[in-house]
């Protein structure tokens, strides 16, 4: 059966479904129960987080474009991926919906909702499932703004079987929890600073917003645009895999990488979030002269490169600073970097500690230590972290098992909002213009109050949070 934008099913039984009542809480599994799942993004990094799951019942897929979702399944010459097989007869059988509120409507079957949208549609999405009692796994970033982040960890909060996981893959990857383990066992002692950098955006950014163009006869662009205020008309910068550098869209290079790359020091040391944030970049994008030091009028596309300084004032080791680059910009070469050693320019982290230094790649890959005596401490630090079955690939399943009693999820919301709120307070900064410092116990910007509209956003009518 080809991929259409409302199946048969879908068809057939709309006009009873519309009359069901939302589901009221969520189903009691066991690990022999399978888990009915329905994901909202079902192209792109949809397919390969649900390539993960088709040992459950993939039970709808709400899309936009299924044209795209096709696209997904297929190699360069149309040949179907070997890896795709299995799901794309799932999606098959599925219910196709273009809208995901009217899957929430319609269909009482979901115990389990994947979200993997354009950012601006993670916390309306997650707050529609949660509500109805479903377990949750988001993409990251987990939000667009600071205060859906708050709204959705408080939402978990309250109710407590439902179980969530941001789609931050690296947290369950045996390397990068060995990474937590050397830092806290005291491999190269107390962490004085953090670097970490990576080779993005890898897609449009910089750039002025370019004239609108006739849309793809699959793609319900409405639908797409869903939260967003603006009423920009399609152009294929920003849909589908190009709307990361797009502010009303996306959170850039922070929002992609930084949940993989800032979550080992924000994890390993405790940091909580920051008391202190400033941004250096290049210019936005837009219709602004080149000598021109403010943002344009309407904020088109975030700046191709820059560097965002975090201080954690209130980490329990002592104050400490992060340093963040993107756009391809990198920290200098460590002294003692061991010979054959590079830093890998797509992406990576630097600790450096007061008895040596730490090094890995996205993930917490590959981790080296290096100083006097530092790999001889590593050596004997214990593991002390539970490893998650299946590593780096098995975030996904761990969210199942954890939905069916078996394990705790390795990212929950409760976790993983210290680490969102962290990438989103960069690109706060970055629109504030200036340094600001930031109360996290009231989530308000002390020294700038202007700043604080940063912390949330406008919502379209049928969008709101």
């Amino acid at each position: 059966m080809k991929l259409t934008t409302v199946s048969r099913r879908t068809m057939l039984g709309a006009a009873a479904a519309l009359t069901l009542p939302a589901v009221a809480g969520a189903r009691r599994l066991k690990p022999s129960d399978r888990v009915n799942i329905a994901v909202i993004g079902g192209g792109g990094m949809g397919a390969n987080n649900m390539r993960q799951l088709t040992s459950q019942n993939i039970v709808a897929v709400a899309d936009v474009d299924f044209d795209y979702v096709a696209r997904s399944f297929v190699t360069a010459t149309g040949a179907t991926k070997p890896t795709m097989v299995p799901l794309r007869a799932a999606y098959d059988r599925a219910t196709h919906y273009s809208d995901y509120r009217q899957m929430f409507d319609r269909q009482r079957d979901i115990d389990a909702v994947l979200i993997a949208t354009p950012d601006h549609h993670h916390a309306v999405a997650a707050k529609m499932a949660m509500e109805r009692g479903m377990h949750v796994y988001v993409q990251k970033p987990l939000t667009y703004t600071v205060r859906e982040g708050r709204v959705l960890r408080d939402l978990a909060a309250s109710k407590p079987k439902l179980v969530t996981q941001m789609g931050n893959q690296g947290h369950s990857s045996d390397d990068g929890r060995r990474v937590v383990e050397l830092i806290r066992g005291q491999a190269i002692g107390r962490v004085r600073e953090v670097h970490a950098w990576t080779n993005r955006p890898v897609w449009p950014q910089g750039i002025a917003r370019p004239a609108p163009v006739a849309k793809p006869a699959s793609l319900d662009w409405d639908v797409w645009l869903g939260p967003a205020t603006v009423g920009w008309g399609y152009n294929p910068d920003y849909a589908h895999f190009n709307w990361r550098g797009w502010v009303p869209f996306g959170i850039g290079a922070l929002g992609d990488m930084g949940a993989h790359l800032l979550d080992f020091p924000v994890w390993a040391l405790s940091l909580g979030v920051p008391t202190a944030v400033e941004s250096r970049h290049s210019i936005w994008g837009g219709d602004n002269d080149l000598w021109d030091d403010k943002p344009p009028v309407e904020l088109g596309s975030y700046p191709l490169a820059g560097v965002t300084y975090f201080d954690f004032g209130d980490a329990p080791g002592g104050p400490l600073r992060l340093t963040w680059y993107d756009g391809g910009l990198m920290p200098p070469t460590p002294p003692g970097l061991p010979t054959g050693v590079t830093m890998t320019p797509g992406g990576g982290v630097l600790y450096i500690g007061e008895k040596g230094m730490l090094m890995h790649e996205t993930y917490g890959e590959k981790p080296i230590v290096f100083g006097d005596g530092a790999a001889e401490r590593a050596a004997v630090i214990p593991q002390s972290l539970p490893r998650i079955a299946g590593g780096r690939d098995g975030h996904e399943m761990n969210w199942i098992a954890a939905i069916q009693g078996e394990v705790k999820p390795s990212s929950p919301f409760g976790d993983a909002v210290t680490l969102n709120e962290t990438m989103l307070l960069g690109m706060v900064a970055m629109r504030a213009g200036q340094p600001i410092r930031y109360n996290g116990q009231t989530g308000r910007i002390t020294n700038l109050p202007e700043a604080n509209q940063f912390l949330d956003r406008q919502y379209r009518d049928g969008w709101t949070l």
